[in-house]
């Protein structure tokens, strides 16, 4: 009942990479609010007890890949979606590339979400990124306002919150799935280990 009522979509997103210098990608959790906490809480418990923010190029990639995986295997799967994107390096100002980006992953995000909601449209989006020096400049708030107005799916986006990431274990999760693409690049798996291992569309 609770998803009926609620059909408010959280996305999270964080980056691995430096929009505008260098190739990038963005990692995206979309989740429905009603189910936002009980993600949360699932991948709190899976790590220490003692654990503070997670950063995911400072740790293991094995316990990275084991802790994906183990969430992955208990993760409400119809209620969530995981993104890496990459975006190659472009001429510009790197915070409209930035804001550029994220209103291309969200689109994505939210195309694949109808899936979750059983409908077409989606109106009713809230985006949670971690602060950083590209999305608290005022081009990028002025690109995703310009986004929000003229831009298809993206019109849905009703809220954008920049948060630091050690107040959100949601957007460390985003920081992984942005980090997980290395894996690919290093040739350790590839997109279809990521989709079937961790539950990461890559694209």
């Amino acid at each position: 009942m609770a998803v009926r009522l609620n059909k408010k979509v959280l996305c999270f997103i964080d980056e691995f990479g430096t929009a505008g210098v260098a190739p990038f990608h963005l990692g995206a959790v979309f989740v429905l609010a009603s189910e936002a906490g009980r993600l949360d809480k699932r991948f709190s418990d899976l790590l220490e007890p003692n654990a503070n923010e997670i950063h995911a190029a400072n740790l293991n990639d094995g316990y990275l890949q084991g802790l994906l995986h183990r969430l992955w295997a208990e993760a409400p799967r119809d209620r969530v979606i995981m993104i890496n994107q990459k975006f190659s390096v472009q001429d510009g100002e790197a915070p409209v590339l930035y804001a550029q980006a994220v209103v291309e992953t969200v689109k994505i995000g939210l195309k694949r979400f109808r899936g979750v909601l059983g409908r077409n449209t989606i109106a009713n989006v809230e985006i949670i990124t971690d602060v950083n020096h590209h999305n608290d400049h005022p081009q990028f708030l002025a690109e995703l306002e310009r986004a929000r107005l003229n831009d298809g799916r993206y019109r849905g986006v009703n809220r954008i919150v920049r948060l630091d990431s050690a107040a959100s274990r949601l957007l460390q999760l985003a920081d992984v799935v942005a980090y997980a693409r290395k894996w690919i690049v290093a040739e350790e798996l590839n997109a279809q280990g990521l989709r079937d291992r961790f539950g990461i569309e890559v694209v």
